[in-house]
């Protein structure tokens, strides 16, 4: 077991409150909307609204991505325990490694993200640029990218060391994002990315 894995267990161990796998079953009952995404961050459920933008921007980083790895490394709101206190993410895109396996549970671990990519939300963006970045960086994933098409922006954070970032680089839509010295060793464009 990782460090990594420690950190998730003991999160989810408290006899005070639901785990991750409770609360997650409590979802599944729930009449959640069709379009709606939900995740779990810091014990708390969100559901967010997926909107044309949001989609485009997801499919034209997977369509780029695609280009250089096969289809079943990436995975789009796909539940990932990352450590810290109930953290069930569903990235809007997630590139994992090349020997990537479940676990026991039938689920990806964290310790084989090589990119988490989110699409900002106006009602969940908080969580985007706050704890879902410590939690990624705590998880020591390569390359966490913030897209925001309401300010036409993207914040590419690696680098992770101690549980946070050491590298942000920002540009704005029609700069290429340069991920060549990120294990996934390409450049992303941005010039189709469409804003709200």
């Amino acid at each position: 077991m990782t460090a990594v894995d420690d950190r998730i267990e003991m999160a989810q161990s408290s006899d005070d409150e639901p785990t991750l796998d409770m609360l997650f079953e409590w979802l599944e009952r729930m009449p959640v909307p069709e379009g709606y995404k939900t995740e779990i961050v810091g014990g708390h459920i969100f559901m967010s609204p997926q909107r044309d933008t949001h989609w485009e921007i997801i499919a034209d980083i997977y369509d780029q991505l695609r280009t250089a790895y096969p289809r079943q490394r990436l995975k789009s709101d796909v539940r990932i325990d990352y450590p810290g206190h109930l953290n069930g993410f569903a990235t809007d895109l997630t590139l994992l490694s090349a020997d990537a396996k479940k676990n026991g549970k039938g689920r990806w671990l964290a310790q084989d993200v090589e990119l988490a990519a989110e699409v900002i939300s106006r009602a969940t963006a908080m969580n985007d640029y706050g704890p879902k970045k410590d939690a990624y960086a705590v998880a020591e994933v390569p390359a966490y990218l913030i897209v925001d098409p309401y300010t036409r922006k993207c914040i590419l954070y690696t680098l992770p060391v101690d549980g946070e970032y050491t590298h942000e680089h920002r540009s704005v839509f029609g700069d290429p994002i340069d991920l060549t010295k990120t294990p996934l060793g390409l450049t992303l464009a941005t010039d189709e990315f469409p804003t709200d």
